[in-house]
């Protein structure tokens, strides 16, 4: 078989056929151009639509842009001097350029300099001038800096400090430049508008890593550290409990809430957050410190405590045993007398009688309010009483019929009769039976019917108080779901007077609630959050963070953090510092306080014997 003929090409053929090759592949780049030219690319989408450069400031499609560079420093600069202009309210970028000097160099250029002043100091000695406190300074300064580059423990560098302003509104931008120049000044940082230089300012502060205005300033190790932008508070002192972990350094956050200026705190979470857990790992830690601790649990969660730490655990309800007559009155402080003291309970059964009864009118508060003093008088307790020692007290079935003899009270009598003689007769048209003599109190209401529950919660507050009043001590009263008073006006506010007025008597007022928009909503609920100086915010649910955030003031960041959090994490703030916390128990504690119903199934199984206890581990804040 024979191989085809294969004619070899001539040397010119070859050129042709190349410059062809070369004409089409040039062709296909134009085209592919011309076809990516009419393609939009994300550059595209995020691009402005207009850029004007002016000599002040920089107009970016609807924004007034204006930069600035820092170009002076005081001789001392203190941690986080930054903190500041990072939380303005206002959009704005910052942007830090470090470049390092090689030590060799800056210490020739510093025994240089060390010279010079040595022998400044030398000629004006030598005339006989005073002495120069800057000339001797500024030696001082060079040899110690000296020493630290000699020895490494510092390095020398140039640092540039640039701020970039955003706004919409040309007129505000001025506002901005003197709020930002006037913050910093105060600190005796100085800047300056990058006036003729706002392109090559708004390039150097955009996250590209590039440095066109080139104003530095020298810096070395220690001052540089400074100006660190994140600093997250320490909330560690010699004195208080441990509330838990700090999640940003891991450091403890240990603090004592009567050291602030009033010691009331609210808790804020979403139902199975860790609200109550976190309270009762409080109260674990607070009572070896020999705190004493009252609570109003309407969940009977606090039984289990109290019961491991020899507490009293009193059951409120139609069945139990356990009596308040909201009647009682407290014997008078040494600057009180018995109209005071009379005067004080008459408000609040007034209150307690609107909770009671419904929303009173005035003249049936009058009427109200007539009928209890006559009812006390019916014993002989009188605003001209000298002492309360040996006086019967009156009770609710007392002032019924008090009512029923009053000229237009009898309809009021009647609907009264319904805690004197019906269904909910007896809870409260009794004599006091019960004594708080223990470190731990619990309170439960869980028995109550709701409409009941408030109204428990409130006789409950005001035994309490009188007994707070009665003796000076260092107490935490503990409010579990107190949305069940917010809800109430008579009661919220009833509840707030405690918060204003605890301070005085060593009292710590701890609100909890995870109804957080209803609490939020009334103005004695804002009040009491204000009135608080410690503030525990776990996991929120994204219905209340708006609330949330508005009220405390959050970041972003923070309202991030809050909804994110898993159970036991959230946000501690106690007065003006506030860190990210994780709450932890050890497992004995954890044994103690949790109300998660797995675990407290388990642990009812293990001591029948059905099954081994879990097996120990270092437990977080669960619900």
């Amino acid at each position: 078989m024979k191989l085809p003929f294969l004619r070899k090409r001539k040397p010119k053929e070859e050129d042709a056929l190349a410059a062809a090759t070369t004409v089409a592949e040039k062709l296909e780049r134009e085209v592919e151009a011309l076809y990516k030219e009419g393609v939009t690319n994300v550059r595209d989408i995020i691009a402005p639509a207009s850029m004007k450069v002016d000599s002040s400031h920089l107009q970016l499609g609807s924004y007034f842009i204006r930069s600035f560079f820092t170009y002076a420093y005081p001789r001392y600069l203190t941690t986080n001097w930054l903190a500041p202009i990072i939380n303005l309210d206002f959009e704005m970028d910052i942007a830090m350029f470090i470049y390092p000097i090689d030590s060799g160099r800056i210490l020739k250029i510093l025994r240089n300099k060390a010279g010079q002043i040595q022998s400044s100091i030398a000629i004006a000695e030598a005339r006989g001038d005073v002495r120069d406190p800057l000339l001797e300074t500024a030696l001082n300064d060079v040899e110690d800096l000296r020493d630290k580059l000699q020895q490494g423990t510092e390095r020398f560098f140039k640092f540039a400090l640039y701020f970039t302003l955003y706004t919409k509104d040309q007129a505000k931008i001025e506002k901005l430049t003197d709020q930002l120049s006037s913050i910093l000044s105060g600190r005796l940082v100085y800047v300056k508008a990058s006036t003729l230089q706002m392109e090559q300012g708004f390039n150097s502060s955009m996250p590209l890593g590039n440095d066109e205005l080139g104003v530095s300033t020298n810096m070395n190790t220690s001052p540089l550290s400074t100006t660190f932008p994140f600093v997250s508070s320490e909330l560690t002192s010699n004195t208080g409990i441990l509330y838990g972990l700090n999640r940003h350094n891991n450091s403890l956050i240990i603090f004592d809430r009567f050291s602030l200026e009033n010691a009331n705190t609210v808790v804020f979470a979403k139902s199975g957050a860790g609200k109550s857990y976190a309270v009762k790992l409080e109260i674990l830690r607070s009572m070896m410190f020999g705190m004493e601790i009252l609570v109003i649990d309407p969940e009977s969660e606090y039984k289990y405590l109290a019961e491991a730490v020899g507490g009293s655990f009193l059951s409120i309800s139609l069945n139990s045993p356990h009596r308040i007559n909201p009647f009682d009155l407290v014997a008078p402080a040494t600057d009180e007398i018995v109209a005071d003291v009379l005067r004080s309970n008459v408000i609040m059964l007034i209150g307690l009688v609107n909770l009671m009864l419904g929303k009173l009118t005035p003249e049936e508060d009058a009427l109200v309010d007539r009928a209890i003093y006559e009812t006390y008088a019916r014993y002989d307790i009188t605003p001209d009483s000298k002492s309360l020692e040996g006086l019967t007290i009156p009770t609710m079935t007392d002032l019924k019929d008090t009512l029923h003899n009053i000229e237009g009270g009898e309809e009021l009598s009647e609907r009264l009769s319904k805690y004197t003689e019906g269904t909910f007769a007896g809870i409260l048209n009794q004599p006091t039976n019960i004594q708080i003599n223990n470190q731990l109190v619990v309170f439960s209401i869980r028995d109550l019917e709701p409409a009941l529950r408030p109204i428990a919660m409130y006789v409950i507050l005001n035994y309490i108080w009188n007994l707070i009043r009665r003796e000076l001590k260092k107490r935490i009263l503990v409010v579990d779901e107190a949305w069940w008073m917010i809800q109430y006006e008579d009661s919220a506010r009833f509840l707030f007077s405690i918060a204003k007025r605890a301070r005085k008597y060593f009292l710590g007022l701890t609100t909890i609630t995870q109804d957080v928009q209803d609490f939020l909503d009334s103005k004695y609920g804002k009040a009491i959050v204000t009135n608080s100086s410690l503030q525990l915010l776990l996991k929120q649910s994204p219905a209340a963070i708006d609330a949330v955030a508005e009220t405390f003031f959050l970041t972003e960041g923070e309202r991030y953090l809050l909804l994110e959090s898993d159970v036991g994490e959230g946000i501690f703030f106690a007065g003006a510092k506030h860190a990210a916390i994780k709450i932890i128990a050890s497992y004995t504690e954890d044994q103690i306080i949790t109300t998660n119903p797995e675990e407290i199934l388990r642990r009812q199984k293990a001591e029948q014997g059905e099954e081994p206890p879990p097996e120990e581990e270092s437990p977080e804040g669960e619900s």
